[in-house]
């Protein structure tokens, strides 16, 4: 069993500070400055471009991608690092829409990432050829997968209220009408199991600064199905993704597998940051994580809806319908997220009424979810959070 004891001190948590925010950041692990420090002074200090072959960056995206696929359950070989999050959702529905040419709806829904449902309107403006992007209430995906449909397009975890759609179900539908899945594990990744392989999800893409804490702006991930790999032509025909991109050849040619999704140059340093952050997720399985978080998240809800009448449980009641977050409803939520971050407990907001807690059992116990809610039932109770300076919205929330 996971000694989530010791995984706790391998993270530099400040001082009074209890963070139920790493489902939008994670924290520092204390080896990723030495490591960090190491990949500068001892490769790029000692080695400059040399680095590239000596110090094997070329190869990270791809080695950091596999340690990343143990955790999605995808297959050895189809995970790659690189570029942001939007780029490679963009790249995902790209190479969707193309397998399925004669097809001219995207379907998602309202609980989509913002970000997501942008990059496929900037996609369907830049094809021109009468694409739509249909989007329903979560709960009216499933009927609205027709043989209309070219890509489905979800992100597993509602990002507001952590509401878990299932991946297995969603993806035997979609094939049923032919459609091909664009999975988003944004809120997934290093929060709940994935099976990617044994649902047979075509595409999938996530972020790495958030439950696996790999530091902001920490680059993003995407998978290709085996089946698809190899013939999936890359919408973006970037340098790295080129077959021989040393040969400097004047037209692209796409390389073999999933190194055709590479775009730009391997973010070296932020790679090494991640990494350490990887080292720490080895010593434990999504499975032992899950079980915890559940745990977490039912005392969390539990005392919380004892301690604060006022705050209207916004995530499913269901664990197994919940991701490893718990949202709350309340008018002011903006202003009482501020009281609580400046009483110690971190969490945030998301427009228009949620206040948003992540658990990550990596650092987070029991002890800090009853320290969290004392402090949440005192701000709510006493009305603490009904101050103008609470109330002014800062650019990040």
């Amino acid at each position: 069993m996971t000694d989530f004891h010791h995984t706790k001190s391998l993270f530099h948590l400040p001082e009074g500070v209890i963070y139920l925010d790493g489902n939008s950041l994670g924290p520092l692990p204390k080896a990723a400055p030495a490591r960090m420090g190491a990949v500068m002074q001892d490769e790029w200090g000692e080695m400059l471009i040399t680095g590239w072959n000596k110090a094997g960056w070329m190869a990270q995206p791809t080695r950091v991608g596999d340690r990343i696929a143990r955790l999605i359950g995808a297959e050895p070989g189809h995970v790659v690092l690189g570029d942001t999050l939007s780029i490679k959702v963009y790249q995902a529905l790209a190479s969707g829409l193309e397998l399925r040419p004669e097809r001219r709806v995207i379907l998602s829904d309202s609980g989509n990432f913002p970000s997501d449902l942008y990059m496929a309107e900037g996609l369907i403006a830049s094809l021109g050829r009468g694409h739509e992007l249909r989007v329903v209430a979560p709960e009216e995906v499933e009927a609205n997968i027709t043989d209309e449909v070219a890509v489905l397009m979800i992100t597993e975890v509602d990002y507001r209220t952590g509401r878990l759609h299932d991946m297995k179900a969603l993806t035997a539908k979609a094939h049923a009408a032919g459609v091909i899945t664009v999975w988003d594990l944004a809120h997934t990744a290093g929060a709940t199991p994935v099976d990617l392989s044994g649902a047979g999800a075509d595409f999938a893409v996530g972020c790495t600064y958030k439950y696996l804490n790999g530091g902001p702006g920490a680059p993003a991930f995407i998978y290709v199905a085996p089946r698809h790999v190899d013939s999936t032509r890359p919408a973006l025909s970037g340098w790295l993704g080129h077959d021989a991109p040393f040969a400097f050849e004047p037209s692209y040619r796409p390389g073999s597998g999933i190194d055709r999704m590479r775009v730009g140059t391997p973010p070296v340093l932020a790679l090494a940051a991640l990494e350490a952050a990887l080292d720490i997720w080895d010593l434990t399985t999504m499975e032992q994580v899950r079980a915890q978080s559940i745990a977490l998240t039912e005392q969390f809800i539990a005392e919380v809806e004892a301690a604060c009448p006022m705050l209207e449980l916004a995530s499913p009641r269901d664990a197994a319908a919940r991701g490893s977050q718990v949202s709350f409803r309340f008018a002011d939520g903006y202003a009482a997220i501020q009281a609580l971050i400046a009483r110690g407990v971190i969490g945030d907001f998301r427009a228009p009424d949620i206040m948003r807690f992540g658990f990550t059992p990596l650092y987070i116990d029991e002890g800090d979810v009853s320290a969290a809610v004392a402090i949440i039932a005192d701000v709510m109770g006493n009305r603490l959070w009904d101050r103008d300076a609470y109330k002014t919205r800062a650019r990040v929330t």
